[in-house]
């Protein structure tokens, strides 16, 4: 059942899947540049029932029925919702220990916010999901064919369905920012190594925003322990092209770092 939390003076619609623990642990979804809590659809629940443990997702402002925010979004969006946005979240939550599960831009995010002190000791695991750490070639070209989608209708009708009156704003905010060329030297990949939780780091083979070439700086740049996984076949949303097979990697992970003590490896 959707509800809605403040984070820091936001209104922000939420949802649980399974029964929260008492020690606070649980797998938290960060969605994708035009995913809300909604378009995650039945993956959620069923993550729940295949680990047994308790799954929390939200939208961010200006998706789904959370509030809106002023356009155009800053350059340090991503880095903005990590470090000011998500720590009030996990609060108003009552989460205490999370692994975190962000797709895309949702996967950026979880990796700037577990590099963050002010979060290392909540964040046990990591999970990317088609996560950038650097504007590519293939990034821009799959962020202007959306904006032909969008502007053509295309785009523009489905995403109404699950954004509402936040439709313009959810499209705009996320392609309009990676389409200046401003945003060009985006690049997190100096975060990495402050990065000692755990990591698994999935992308699809056929992703159309982004190339191996993600996967192995990240691989290449955390501290901690971290997993790679390149699913054959799979697009932008391997999530959605190989479910069960996600399912099962994820709560494998999910159930190893979040039941047992973190491994982590202080760094250098």
């Amino acid at each position: 059942m959707t509800d809605f939390l403040d984070a820091n003076g936001t209104r922000l619609e939420y949802a649980w899947w399974g029964t929260p623990r008492n020690d606070g642990a649980a797998i938290v979804l960060l969605h994708e540049g035009l995913g809300c809590l909604d378009l995650w659809r039945e993956f959620p629940e069923a993550l729940a029932a295949w680990s047994g443990l308790p799954v929390f997702a939200y939208s961010r402002a200006g998706y789904g029925r959370s509030d809106p925010v002023p356009l155009p979004r800053p350059r340090s969006y991503l880095h903005d919702e990590a470090r000011q946005v998500l720590p009030h979240v996990l609060e108003a939550a009552g989460i205490a220990r999370a692994v975190l599960v962000g797709h895309s831009d949702g996967g950026s995010i979880a990796l700037i916010a577990a590099a963050s002190e002010d979060l290392k000791d909540q964040i046990c695991g990591v999970v990317t999901i088609a996560a950038h750490v650097f504007v590519e070639d293939i990034t821009v070209r799959g962020v202007q064919a959306a904006r032909q989608a969008f502007l053509r209708g295309d785009l523009r009708r489905p995403l109404a369905r699950w954004h509402g009156d936040n439709v313009a704003i959810a499209f705009h905010g996320w392609n309009d920012t990676w389409l200046d060329p401003a945003f060009g030297d985006w690049n997190i990949e100096e975060l990495l190594p402050r990065i000692t939780a755990p990591s698994l780091v999935i992308q699809g083979s056929e992703d159309q925003y982004g190339s191996p070439a993600q996967v192995a700086a990240i691989a290449a740049g955390v501290a901690g322990p971290v997993q790679t996984w390149l699913v054959e076949g799979a697009g932008h949303a391997p999530h959605q092209d190989r479910t069960d097979a996600m399912l099962d990697r994820i709560a494998s992970f999910a159930e190893q770092h979040l039941l047992q003590e973190p491994q982590r490896i202080a760094p250098s």
